[in-house]
């Protein structure tokens, strides 16, 4: 957080460190993590970066915790060429590029590093390139990690421990359809609303990756964290078209390096997380169980799976589930 802290105090202020001049370019980049969220640490180390290796000619500010609006706003922003950049979940992307669904499907990667094989080679290079067509330029791919469950009515080991469960989501149609095959009564909502409508009961849980759950202080309103890694979240870096346009050849390079820079920062923020993350909320008063049955949980959305298939394409699963 420290580099975070200064990057941030360089950009803004222009104190004379890494640059004594003011920057020629200043780019907004805005995201809903807060200060110590693992994206938030790494776009810091992102700014940090970018005002070293352009000796100070260009500057980043993060604005992290809604500044610049919630996760759709700033990729509207993006879009519009109002908001530089942002750093958002592919689970909020596919809503304005529907392909990015693919990385929503449950059980989809075996582990963090198997996810960046996928994001990193030639199924997710394909998509960065893709989102040209939606008037945004893609970076770089990271993770915020598996998601679990929460809830305050019952420990969940198996499918039928969630029926009946009224659980907030993302304001996705895929995780919509997944919880509902499962007996879940999905609420969509935005992250901002989620521990008010936790604390007043108007939903009973809901699922984030643990950084998130800490970050977001839902701990202190959930009773049951189950273990479940139903799914991976991918995060991509995300620059509008004229904010990109304008950089050099070399500035674009530079942009690119220090994108996948940092989501590998992200990651080793995200892996700090986890390895403390669950004595963390078990020490708010959480009961966590890791004992799963999340091979009852795949079973129970084989109808579903069919569907993915004949969507993506089983080729395009199979590759997935082949990639080393």
């Amino acid at each position: 957080m420290k580099r975070y802290l200064l990057a941030a105090c360089l950009v803004l202020a222009g104190l004379p460190g890494i640059a004594s001049a003011e920057p020629e370019l200043t780019l907004n980049l805005g995201f809903v993590g807060g200060a110590q969220a693992p994206e938030a640490i790494a776009m810091g180390q992102f700014a940090e970066e970018i005002l070293d290796k352009t000796k100070g000619r260009i500057a980043i500010r993060p604005q992290g915790g809604g500044a610049l609006g919630g996760d759709r706003e700033v990729i509207e922003g993006v879009q519009l060429g109002i908001v530089d950049m942002t750093v958002v979940s592919t689970s909020i992307v596919v809503n304005f590029a529907p392909e990015f669904a693919l990385f929503d499907i449950p059980f989809l990667f075996r582990d963090f590093s198997h996810a960046e094989a996928v994001l990193n080679g030639p199924i997710g290079q394909e998509m960065l390139k893709g989102l040209s067509d939606k008037n945004m330029v893609g970076l770089a791919f990271g993770g915020m990690g598996f998601r679990q469950l929460t809830n305050n009515v019952r420990p969940v080991k198996v499918p039928g421990d969630v029926a009946g469960l009224k659980i907030r989501t993302q304001q996705n149609d895929m995780h919509i359809a997944v919880w509902r095959d499962l007996g879940v009564l999905p609420t969509p909502m935005a992250i901002p609303e989620v521990y008010t409508a936790l604390q007043q009961g108007v939903v009973d849980g809901q699922e984030n990756p643990v950084g998130a759950i800490i970050n977001n202080r839902f701990g202190e309103v959930q009773k049951y964290m189950s273990i479940t890694d139903h799914a991976f979240t991918p995060l991509v870096l995300l620059i509008s078209p004229n904010a990109h346009a304008s950089l050099s050849d070399d500035d674009k390079q530079i942009f690119a390096t220090a994108a996948t820079n940092a989501m590998a920062r992200n990651r080793k923020e995200v892996e700090a997380v986890m390895a403390t993350g669950i004595d963390t909320l078990k020490s708010q008063g959480m009961t966590v169980n890791t004992d799963v049955d999340k091979a009852a949980f795949r079973t129970k959305l084989d109808t579903l799976y069919v569907e993915f298939a004949k969507r993506f394409g089983q080729d395009k699963l199979d590759a997935i589930n082949g990639t080393k």
